[in-house]
């Protein structure tokens, strides 16, 4: 198919057909669009040629639509409207009304903490609305936004692709996390204690090592990993009922301890803290849904 060429076709051709069409004359077609009389008439002669037809009549004192101008003045009455309406308004975003899709995507630790309380306070402001959860990762958080048209990222995700921006919402620290009916650690917990018995990790990689085990190497110390595992919830799961400690960070210790009657400490050996972040696109910075989501985030995590 031949593409067709946009070159004469000009938005104010249409404006001042609709201003000839409704006003049935030159002069005040001329006044309304803001061009002289003469400039008008030229206008008019433009319009013939593009559409290829008279389109106005002179009959009296009117200009007369022909049968093809009241065919396609509804038309463009619509399109003018839609540039008017849909393009070159700016459309405020109202949450109450909204009943769209939210797409936040969450580190496996980020989605634990912070999905439920996310949930409540979006429905609480955008009852209509509803929510779709996407694990993300360091490694494919890019991925995952184009893909599944993300609105935002939250978790520790440093190294950030140029396209992206961010926030940062608090830095997270890490405790030493354990069933207290089964594991017998005293306050402070000294590292031979630490070592006794066997860890879990919470490992993004499956790896059974961290750098936990490097600091302490350095004091001549070592721990035996007896498990790991990607997911928070399933090392949980595994020290509820047996002799197993991990480090965790500290909210999501916090947690365990509030609804499971887990115990943390802080561990005898220094562990590295980590910044939590919101992650967009730079291209959503200034839409007003997009901002809109990320203040409720903010408040909420912070």
């Amino acid at each position: 198919m031949k593409e067709f060429n946009w070159k004469g076709v000009d938005l104010n051709l249409l404006v001042a057909f609709q201003a000839l069409y409704q006003s049935s004359s030159v002069s005040l077609a001329a006044e309304r669009c803001f061009v002289s009389q003469s400039a008008m008439s030229h206008t008019l002669q433009r319009m013939r040629t593009l559409f290829d037809d008279p389109l106005f009549e002179r009959v009296g004192s009117k200009m007369e639509p022909t049968q093809h101008s009241q065919d396609i003045a509804p038309v463009i009455d619509q399109l003018l409207a839609n540039i008017k309406n849909d393009l070159l308004v700016k459309k405020h975003f109202t949450p109450s009304s909204y009943s769209g899709v939210w797409r936040i995507g969450l580190t496996d630790y980020a989605e634990q903490l912070f999905a439920p309380v996310l949930f409540d306070e979006i429905k609480r402001q955008a009852p209509h609305a509803q929510i779709s959860f996407y694990n993300v990762n360091r490694g494919n958080y890019h991925e995952m936004v184009d893909k599944e048209k993300i609105d935002v990222v939250i978790g520790s995700i440093d190294s950030l692709n140029r396209r992206f921006s961010s926030e940062h919402l608090y830095t997270e620290q890490h405790l030493c996390l354990f069933d207290p009916e089964v594991v017998r650690f005293s306050e402070p917990v000294s590292l031979t204690e630490f070592v006794s018995i066997e860890h879990a990790l919470v490992s993004p990689d499956g790896s059974l090592q961290t750098k936990v085990d490097k600091e302490l190497a350095k004091y001549g110390y070592e721990r035996r990993v007896g498990a790991a595992s990607r997911n928070f919830l399933t090392v949980r799961r595994l020290l509820i009922g047996r002799e197993l400690a991990c480090i965790v960070p500290k909210r999501f210790a916090e947690m365990e301890m509030y609804n499971h009657a887990l115990k943390a400490v802080t561990p005898p050996v220094e562990v590295s803290d980590f910044d939590i972040n919101l992650i967009y696109l730079k291209a959503f910075q200034h839409e007003e849904k997009n901002r809109w989501l990320r203040n409720v985030v903010l408040r909420v995590v912070k």
